[in-house]
């Protein structure tokens, strides 16, 4: 499939519902199902460089969380990061899904790491459930003690952050995204605007403070989340963005002594988002990865 635009995906989605709000997903293409977790403040759309070239292998499930992009964002909400888990594994049995391969990013990644967690629960208890065959991480808050928030998000947990959100407009939020990105891959105006599209959308302005408390539930549930990582079986890669000055290089080396998988690769000077960033290198570096845990071949053996 082509690369569609920002207006045919929107079209093109679809919805179910979850506690009483509707959900965008994506559901593209044909054979195991990846499914892609995507980050703070944005959406699926995110992965819209990746959907093409894996959707020709693999059946591509995005979803919007709640409270984000084409999601519903209701104001009365109690917005976690356990009920964001809650959403995926609805979603994946009402669509017969038994098993995955997740690929996250950023807020998504400690949805996975959730998600890991009850399952290798369910696998030491016996029971039965969605099997996990591998999990992709890129730049994310894996860790509480490596997580350098800009200001703005700062302000947005803090008790002010029902004002810091009201004063958010698109200059703002463009300033904040330019730090993030590397130098030589910044994004276009047109993608400035329509990742403020997908933040403001619904109403998103009134919600996106509540959302960022998930920074303090990474701090409350650090053992569960980190502990995930350290114990699973679950094989696991990190493909992160080393100029980000939010969890790139510094993260990286505190995986290394924290977590004893060590599929790792490193893109230097590309920052926060390499799937937009960088689509190609985060695809020559997944594809082994697949290849190894998940392959799309009929009859191929993982190694």
């Amino acid at each position: 499939m082509g690369l569609m635009s920002f207006d045919e995906w929107r079209r093109s989605g679809r919805t179910l519902s979850y506690r009483g709000h509707d959900i965008f997903y994506q559901d593209i293409g044909a054979g195991p199902v990846l499914l892609m977790l995507h980050g703070y403040p944005t959406a699926s759309w995110d992965w819209i460089h990746l959907v093409g070239p894996l959707s020709q292998r693999y059946r591509i499930v995005a979803p919007d969380f709640i409270g984000f992009g084409f999601s519903a964002k209701p104001a009365d909400y109690d917005y976690s990061i356990v009920d964001q888990a809650d959403l995926v594994d609805s979603i994946l049995e009402r669509l017969g899904v038994g098993e995955v391969l997740i690929v996250a990013h950023d807020y998504g990644d400690t949805v996975a790491q959730e998600l890991i967690a009850r399952h290798d629960e369910r696998a030491s208890a016996g029971g039965a459930g969605v099997v996990l065959r591998g999990v992709c991480m890129l730049n994310g808050g894996l860790f509480p003690e490596t997580h350098y928030p800009l200001m703005l998000p700062k302000l947005l947990a803090g008790p002010f952050g029902r004002v810091a959100a009201a004063m958010v407009n698109r200059r703002t939020f463009a300033t904040n995204l330019r730090t993030v990105f590397g130098n030589d891959t910044q994004l276009t105006e047109e993608e400035i605007d329509e990742f403020y599209e997908l933040v403001t959308c619904n109403g998103g302005k009134r919600v996106v403070h509540k959302l960022i408390r998930y920074m303090k539930e990474r701090r409350n549930k650090r053992e569960r989340w980190v502990g995930a990582l350290q114990n699973t079986r679950v094989p696991l890669k990190l493909i992160n963005g080393s100029a980000d000055p939010v969890s790139g290089e510094h993260m990286v080396e505190h995986y290394r002594i924290t977590v004893p998988q060590d599929d790792i690769t490193e893109m230097a000077e590309i920052g926060h988002w390499p799937q937009v960033e960088d689509p190609e290198g985060v695809l020559e570096a997944l594809q082994p990865f697949l290849d190894r845990h998940f392959p799309a071949v009929p009859g191929a053996s993982s190694a």
